[in-house]
């Protein structure tokens, strides 16, 4: 179901950007962050526009090289990558206790493949909330190809600013995607506001550890790769995650580092000193072989001018996500689970 091939990763390079404008998109993006001369103040001033410039150049090798859903997850040994992505999807719906009938949204929903898959295990209508034009397009289209059209929608909307009336959904969750926002109280105030009261909303974020030194030059410089390389504005603490949520207005039911407990590291997809089947295509070997094809493709005019840079900071986002795991200074399984009041309306 998913783009497999080079020629769709090749067409896909640039998502709704002119196929002209490509290579200005990724100069502008680079701009954005501190080693290309910007600074965090102002990717959050302009965070609506940076992260839509990453996602249109990052989607299609995304989807090349994980499929439809762009997270990670714990693991069991033994498991692979697609079913532990798949059990950790199953293991948010039942912390939801999400049932028949009930309305759910997703925060920042990417082409879908979270959304298809607790659509389907917990028989609910889910809206996926994104505000990049390309990945709405590819997820309606997935969603079509998975039948699932009358059960899984999409709106094209901003998270700080969402065009739900207040106690709109029965339940509420985000999948690696609220660490995009400038304002992580904000946002958690707004999925307070459309959420019904005493309903839950739970989420996987991407957070330093109480480990990470920011005044550790091994450790500055693994986290400006992983905000280069993935779209962030910054990357917050779980401490600062944990008094937002409590600032919102959410009452805390549990939360917890997933990464801690593990039994397979969940950076061992990144590790390019392994060789994997499953997940070739991040192994050294398989790095290698995309890196050569996109600059292949874009020599010869069938990729956009710029797609070779994309790869670049790309593989850089591999490294500082791999640095950072291996350091236990970052984790992208930071869990929690929390309730608007019942009180509240």
């Amino acid at each position: 179901m998913s783009n497999s091939g080079p020629l769709d990763l090749a067409l896909g390079i640039g998502g709704k950007i002119k196929k002209e404008d490509v290579q200005s998109a990724v100069q502008q993006y680079e701009n954005y962050h501190a080693s290309h001369g910007g600074e965090e103040e102002f990717r959050k001033a302009n965070c609506s526009d940076m992260v839509n410039k990453y996602y249109d150049l990052a989607t299609s090798f995304y989807e090349f090289g994980w499929g439809e859903s762009f997270h990670f997850a714990t693991r069991w040994k033994g498991e692979s990558l697609r079913e532990s992505i798949k059990r950790d999807e199953h293991f948010l719906a039942l912390q939801l206790g999400l049932k028949p009938g009930m309305k759910v949204l997703d925060v920042g929903c990417g082409i879908g493949g979270p959304l298809r898959e607790i659509a389907r295990f917990s028989d609910t209508s889910i809206t996926g909330l994104n505000n990049n034009e390309y990945q709405i397009s590819r997820g309606t289209e997935l969603n079509r190809l998975a039948g699932l059209t009358k059960s899984c929608e999409f709106v094209k909307a901003d998270f700080m600013k969402m065009p739900f009336s207040e106690d709109t959904f029965d339940a509420v969750y985000a999948i690696d995607a609220t660490c995009h926002a400038p304002d992580v109280v904000g946002c958690y105030k707004e999925i307070y506001r459309v959420l019904k009261p005493g309903q839950y909303f739970a989420a996987y974020e991407w957070c330093m550890t109480n480990h990470y030194n920011p005044n550790n030059e091994i450790h500055k410089k693994a986290k400006a790769e992983i905000e280069l390389g993935n779209g962030l504005p910054d990357v917050r603490t779980t401490r600062q995650c944990l008094d937002a949520l409590k600032l919102a207005g959410f009452e805390v039911i549990w939360e917890k580092d997933l990464a801690a407990d593990s039994p397979v590291p969940w950076y061992l997809p990144l590790d390019t000193s392994r060789f994997s089947i499953t997940s070739f295509r991040s192994t050294a070997v398989g790095r290698f072989i995309t890196r050569t094809m996109v600059k292949t493709l874009e020599f010869v005019g069938i990729a956009p001018a710029g797609s070779t840079r994309v790869s670049s900071f790309l593989e850089k986002a591999a490294d500082g996500l791999l640095a950072g795991g291996r350091m236990e200074i970052f984790t992208p399984l930071y869990f929690f689970l929390v309730r608007k009041s019942l009180s509240d309306h």
